[in-house]
């Protein structure tokens, strides 16, 4: 105990933060020995997802010692590497920006020039200022859609692309060797604040995207779930020629402390409530819904079957909508360009580019693997994310993939049909590819490893009266991917065309998630294959539940 009490003073001592600081004298105080351990049991990890945890003090905690440090860090493997400017973006979260005023003072410290974003920004104009700018890293302040405890620090290289291995490794290196608080040089001023000329050439490339002279006729309800999103998102619909949507007043501001929702993210249940009293008083053609830093997309189409008259699109389905929109328009050249998506996404976009011509490439979870895909043309995960637009911004992306769905829902406007058409007609010409998931979320992170180890000492050998004809554990590697924690399984049997199970640690929030798809053939009946899907997905959960110990 006198060891901890003694780690948790020095660390006060040099806190720069007087919040922080006096949240760890109180802790001292108190000697509260669990509260103490648990933020002294550790350091927060840096990985290809940078950092990310809960804010408050000590090194298991997100906060402005740890950030500096890792700016340090940073600067460190910069300047080894011949880097000699950075830009820098946060979002409207708790301490965001004195995140980002810190990671400049330490870039100009170290001599590199830091250029700044002027405001909170959604993460994708990040990501398109690097290479706009040719600066040699970017880094963006935010935890996307975790709670609002929570905060984060994603890195990103010269190429506009988050780091990947070894580079991770090498800055966490650099992190490591970070000696006393008090010997990292940072400047009082010396970064420049950029202008709205940045923010204006985001917008112009991202309304790029669309075909002059296309459909606009289209109403929209939108939420940006209290984030960054509505001010970028309504700029680019003005300068497309969309009417304005109709924001979601309760969700329009941004607010750090999400206090409408549970958690800040459109898959999770009940984050789109407000969307859907707002679309049934509005009756608009689509609702759209952005995740706090905006680079996620999530829609929804009017459905009466549905509880709320709403139906949410999973993610892999507007994942082969953009597609298909692309394919009809002739955005994709057969023979030169490559369609890309995680392994835990749906195999129908596979499907879609080998019928177009186009090239196909699975990765691993994570933008940072699809960003890189040779010759990408678009890219997206389950998970909302969509990159339309690779060679403006390389990473996930939830404006231009709003302005692209809403190009296509008014294209089909106009022509009497709707994106539920387009869903049924890929289903006919591919067979019905049906997704959904299995996760938990827990408290202990042991569990997660445990789960893990369970289904690798102990493989499933039925699901849902399928057969598992393969077990592949992805630490291995595996079809010449890099090696992962994560495990799949394929299914064979008479009521399948195709099956496939993946089972992975997430790498952003305490679950382990279960990524289940199953390909039915569709014939002239797709409603009835729809059912037949959704009850083989329902049967395979507790069987995999069982066998994981969930």
């Amino acid at each position: 105990m006198e060891d901890l009490l003694a780690e948790a003073q020095a660390w006060a001592a040099e806190d720069p933060d007087p919040e922080t600081r006096a949240e760890l004298d109180d802790l001292l105080a108190r000697q509260d020995v669990e509260e103490l351990t648990d933020r002294f049991s550790g350091t927060l990890e840096f990985g290809t997802a940078g950092l990310r945890g809960a804010l408050g003090a000590g090194p298991n905690r997100m906060n402005r010692a740890v950030v500096i440090r890792a700016a340090a860090g940073l600067a460190a493997y910069l300047r080894e590497n011949g880097g000699t400017a950075a830009v820098i973006g946060y979002d409207a979260r708790h301490k965001s920006y004195d995140f980002a005023r810190d990671t400049a003072a330490v870039m100009v410290g170290a001599g590199l020039r830091a250029y700044l974003l002027p405001r909170p920004l959604p993460t994708p104009v990040l990501a398109y200022a690097i290479r706009r700018l040719g600066a040699d890293a970017g880094v963006m302040v935010t935890a996307s859609h975790n709670p609002p405890q929570d905060n984060g620090y994603k890195v990103y290289l010269g190429d506009g692309s988050q780091i990947v291995p070894p580079a991770d490794a090498e800055i966490a290196a650099g992190i490591a060797a970070v000696g006393p608080l008090a010997t990292v040089p940072l400047a009082a001023d010396g970064w420049d604040v950029l202008g709205e000329d940045v923010l204006d050439a985001y917008l112009d490339r991202a309304v790029a995207v669309l075909a002059e002279g296309g459909a606009r006729e289209l109403s929209t309800v939108y939420t940006p779930m209290h984030g960054v999103g509505l001010e970028i998102l309504a700029a680019a619909f003005a300068r497309a020629g969309f009417p304005p949507p109709l924001a979601v007043a309760e969700q329009a501001a941004p607010d750090p402390d999400f206090p409408t929702v549970a958690f800040p993210n459109p898959e999770e249940p009940g984050a789109m409530d407000l969307a859907f009293k707002t679309a049934r008083d509005a009756n608009p053609d689509l609702v759209i819904a952005n995740d706090p830093d905006a680079d996620r997309c999530a829609v929804a189409v009017p459905d009466p079957a549905a509880d709320a008259g709403w139906r949410m699109l999973r993610g892999d389905e507007l994942g082969a909508l953009l597609a298909a929109h692309l394919v009809r328009r002739g955005a994709a050249e057969p023979g030169r360009d490559v369609f890309a998506a995680s392994i835990v996404s749906s195999s129908l976009l596979s499907r879609i580019a080998a019928a177009a011509g186009v090239g196909y490439e699975d990765t691993l979870t994570g933008f940072k693997w699809i960003a890189r895909v040779p010759g990408l043309r678009y890219g997206y995960e389950e998970a909302l994310g969509y990159c339309v637009d690779p060679a403006g911004v390389r990473d996930k992306d939830g404006i231009t993939a709003a302005l692209l769905i809403a190009e296509m829902a008014a294209e089909l406007r106009a022509e009497g049909r709707t994106l539920g058409n387009v869903l049924d007609e890929l289903a006919v010409a591919h067979g019905l590819h049906a997704t959904d998931q299995l996760s938990a979320r827990v408290a202990d992170l042991s569990l997660i490893g445990d789960a893990m180890a369970r289904l690798r000492a102990h493989p499933p050998a039925r699901l849902a009266g399928l057969d598992v004809v393969s077990a592949e554990d992805l630490q291995q590697g595996a079809d010449g991917l890099p090696p992962t924690d994560g495990l799949r399984y394929r299914l064979a049997g008479e009521a399948v065309t195709s099956a496939r199970v993946v089972v992975r640690p997430s790498g952003t929030e305490p679950k382990i998630k279960c990524y289940l798809e199953v390909v039915v053939p569709a014939g002239t009946d797709v409603p009835a294959a729809r059912a037949r899907a959704a009850a083989l997905l329902a049967a395979i959960k507790p069987d995999l539940a069982a066998a994981a110990g969930l």
